[in-house]
């Protein structure tokens, strides 16, 4: 969330600092690949969706516990239909343009990705869990070597030959991204997205277990082991966020398990914590302030504080600062909010 609410913006701005910067490989990643390919931007919405799928052996086995599976189910389900309704939120829908507005969003992705996976976790066994993740890999991959019957000629992994685009094209057509082409929160690109979700499920119920040793080890082997796999397919199957491919899937997911392991080393085991509450400011309120960026003009506040002392730097000093201004503002949101305890769960 740190990189959706500006830090990205800043860190590209400090590249421009120097020579060639804003096209430097660090400022390159800062955006997101146009297709084919991989960039640190691109691991930001499947390690969200990794996170809240690995929240879930937790919360499950406490809600169980407490309320019983049917309030789990319920519970489940109202997650899932309140994301994708905050998604429609999130597109407009309040403009009351239905005749265009887009269906798919991130939040809606985070939903039903995350509510599949749940269920899935809920009545499968370990095992069944993980021949199931496998199918709807393999399962994606051949699907998509099928190109787009109303693109002809076109390559079955382009954008405009890509069988995920075409269903969407055929069932919601003025309600996509790029309407009548493609949106890369699609319906059929949604099935390994569950994945995603599960690949933190199966994160969180190793960490829960009480008497293995090693775990940080154990899951930077695991993130390796991913990252061969997706690497390989790769060659067959491109990574792609937008298609969320299968090789995307696997190397995102080994981004998720060692970035993962490597904090749970320095927090949990090591209990250096002394730096995380200006972390957790942000994370108790991630959704807010994904959603706030949408509805509140904090470019407006930010220059209204940091417009004057800008205006006297040059340029690519100037965008420093209003880029660590912007930061700065979004964060003060979240710490009033915080000191306040106010939060937005869904």
């Amino acid at each position: 969330m740190m990189f959706i609410m500006g830090f990205a913006g800043l860190v590209t701005a400090v590249c421009g600092l120097f020579p060639g910067g804003a096209d430097s490989f660090i400022a390159q990643q800062m955006r997101h690949v146009d297709w084919n390919g991989f960039a640190h931007h691109d691991t930001i919405f499947p390690l969200f969706l990794f996170i809240s799928g690995m929240t879930f052996p937790f919360s499950a086995a406490k809600r169980c516990t407490e309320d019983g599976r049917p309030a789990l189910l319920k519970r489940v389900f109202s997650r899932g239909l309140i994301l994708v309704l905050l998604g429609l939120v999130y597109n407009h829908v309040l403009d009351l343009d239905l005749a265009n507005v887009r269906i798919p969003s991130v939040l809606a992705r985070i939903g039903l990705a995350w509510m599949f996976a749940a269920l899935i976790y809920m009545y499968c066994s370990r095992l069944g869990r993980i021949i199931i993740a496998v199918a709807i890999l393999v399962a994606y991959n051949l699907l998509l070597m099928i190109p787009a019957p109303d693109a002809a000629g076109a390559s079955a992994l382009s954008l405009e030959g890509n069988i995920v685009g075409y269903v969407d094209r055929m069932i919601m057509p003025s309600h996509l991204l790029k309407q009548g082409v493609f949106d890369p929160e699609g319906i059929l690109s949604t099935f390994p997205a569950i994945v995603t979700a599960m690949l933190g499920q199966f994160t969180g119920d190793f960490v829960r277990k009480p008497d293995v040793s090693h775990k940080t080890l154990k899951m930077l082997c695991a993130a390796a082991v991913m990252l061969g796999l997706g690497l390989l397919w790769n060659n067959w199957f491109p990574i792609n966020k937008k298609l969320w491919t299968s090789s995307f899937v696997l190397v995102a997911g080994a981004y998720s398990v060692a970035m993962f392991a490597v904090f749970y080393w320095i927090i949990d085991v090591k209990g250096w914590t002394g730096w995380t509450p200006f972390f957790q400011v942000i994370g108790l309120n991630s959704i807010t302030i994904y959603f706030a960026q949408r509805i509140i003009p904090f470019s407006s506040v930010n220059r209204f504080f940091f417009g004057g002392l800008a205006g006297l730097c040059p340029e690519p000093v100037a965008k420093v600062i209003l880029a660590v201004g912007y930061v700065a503002v979004c964060w003060l949101f979240l710490w009033f909010l915080h000191k306040k305890k106010v939060y937005l769960k869904v």
